[in-house]
């Protein structure tokens, strides 16, 4: 009976404990973010983007580009400023995550080689969104937009990969958008998805 108080215990300690660090990644991500309204420019560039492809009139199609280049614009700048923000936290520590699938209590401690850099990841978001913005690859209007919701999505599921977990995120975006990670890798540009793999070991 005592070794099973025991592992009860030990157990309701560890659960404790993921959520406690759970907790403290949302309020890390939170406090770089509230200065900015990234959120809100990617769904209204998001929304957009499905907007004009389901558009039949050239036309109008081509007036909800032109409105959403400023969009564009606006959450690029933020995006570039939140780096900087991020590149100067005292504690790096802080901002490392396990890249394991589910949330394990001290996992950055435990088994640091399987853990990944909030920095470094929005910093490969980074790269790869400015990349389809500036269209280097001479996509169409239609396939840039495709590529560019995949990049903006992939980087949410990040951020909820760091607050949570690779699965909770997985889930998350598939209740949301309907898609799923695998599906976000094949659609992002090829840089994006090699420099993904490599730090985040999918």
């Amino acid at each position: 009976m005592n070794v099973l108080v025991f592992f009860a215990v030990l157990a309701f300690s560890l659960q404790m404990r993921n959520s406690l660090e759970q907790r403290r990644r949302v309020l890390i991500l939170g406090r770089f973010l509230r200065r900015y309204q990234i959120e809100s420019l990617m769904q209204t560039l998001v929304d957009g983007y499905l907007r004009a492809m389901g558009e039949q009139q050239a036309e109008r199609r081509q007036s909800i580009w032109s409105m959403l280049a400023q969009t564009e614009n606006q959450l690029e700048g933020q995006f570039q400023s939140l780096l900087t923000d991020l590149a100067a936290e005292a504690d790096p520590r802080r901002l490392r995550a396990s890249t394991l699938p589910l949330s394990l209590p001290l996992a950055t401690r435990w088994l640091p080689a399987s853990t990944f850099s909030l920095h470094d990841i929005l910093l490969v978001h980074g790269e790869g969104i400015s990349r389809v913005m500036g269209n280097a690859a001479g996509l169409s209007a239609r396939d840039r937009a495709f590529c560019l919701t995949a990049e903006l999505l992939l980087m949410q599921h990040s951020c909820h990969w760091f607050c949570k977990s690779r699965w909770v995120a997985s889930a998350r975006m598939l209740a949301r958008h309907q898609t799923s990670h695998l599906q976000l890798l094949d659609a992002v540009s090829e840089p994006t998805r090699r420099a993904y793999q490599r730090i985040m070991g999918v």
